[in-house]
């Protein structure tokens, strides 16, 4: 009786290599256009609202610090510098105004962080969504906390006794300059947010930068009343070509080549740091 032999079976089918679900799915989403980018940053400024809207205590330094900073610095130097207050103010409130504006937005960094540590940016990743708009969206948002502090800082100066020779004009000009010059910073320390361990860290880096900067200005004294070196520091330092820049708007109502110099040095900040912070924002991802 024949035997019958079985063929040799075929060779198994390799297993098919491991697949990201996430990697897979990304592939198929379409890139947003630019429609859909400013649409889903509009989304997110939105949503920085709402959160500012329950968190009540983001206003407390653009409301607080103002009012403080603007009557302490003016009763406490206003003699000494200038003999008294009323002399003392055209040269403070500008400088109160960019102090206040470039502070401010160090706390941009540091709440992204924050959302980064608890997960926020996590869920993101799962939606077909422009990689800058949740970047840029909360920057948007704290325009809004740029201008309360800039307002209340003139505000708090009318009541003082300041009164602005560049009139209405001077001061919207000088009010948004000092909040584009904030908003193009904010680019720097969001971009030092994405680095940093944590929120706590974002905010020591980012006084160590700004502090120095801000009280090493001819924000609340006058240049040359600073040592030679410091003065000379003085001269080349950003913030005080802000400031600067603000004083001849809303004390004379001119348009200077400071103003210029402010403008352009921003410009270079959002050129440098917008795509600084994207890339690090997207290896987190």
């Amino acid at each position: 009786m024949n035997t019958l032999v079985a063929e040799p079976s075929a060779a198994r089918p390799r297993s098919a290599p491991a697949v990201d679900p996430a990697a897979a799915v990304a592939r198929t989403r379409a890139r947003p256009g630019l429609g859909d980018t400013f649409n889903q940053t509009f989304a997110m400024a939105w949503r920085a609202l709402k959160k500012m809207r329950r968190n009540p205590e983001q206003f407390f330094d653009v409301a607080l610090q103002p009012l403080l900073f603007t009557a302490m610095f003016a009763y406490v130097f206003g003699g000494a510098i200038s003999g008294d207050v009323d002399s003392y103010l055209p040269l403070l409130i500008p400088g109160i105004v960019a102090q206040t504006v470039l502070t401010t937005c160090m706390a941009t960094g540091v709440q992204m962080r924050e959302d980064m540590d608890k997960g926020v940016f996590d869920r993101f990743r799962s939606l077909p969504m422009s990689r800058i708009a949740p970047l840029a969206g909360p920057m948007m948002a704290d325009l809004i906390r740029y201008l309360i502090a800039a307002v209340l800082t003139y505000l708090m100066g009318l009541l003082l006794g300041y009164r602005p020779g560049g009139g209405v004009l001077g001061v919207v000009g000088a009010v948004v300059l000092a909040v584009f010059t904030g908003w193009a910073l904010a680019w720097a320390f969001t971009w030092i947010g994405t680095l940093a361990r944590s929120a706590r860290s974002v905010q020591g880096i980012s006084m160590m930068i700004l502090f120095p900067l801000t009280f090493l200005s001819n924000a609340f004294v006058p240049a040359d009343t600073l040592p030679g070196w410091l003065e000379s520091f003085t001269k080349i330092n950003p913030v005080s070509h802000l400031v600067s820049g603000t004083r001849d708007l809303a004390n004379n109502g001119v348009i200077t080549g400071q103003v210029g110099w402010t403008l352009l040095a921003g410009l270079c900040v959002i050129v440098i740091f917008m795509p600084l912070s994207v890339l690090s924002y997207k290896r987190h991802l």
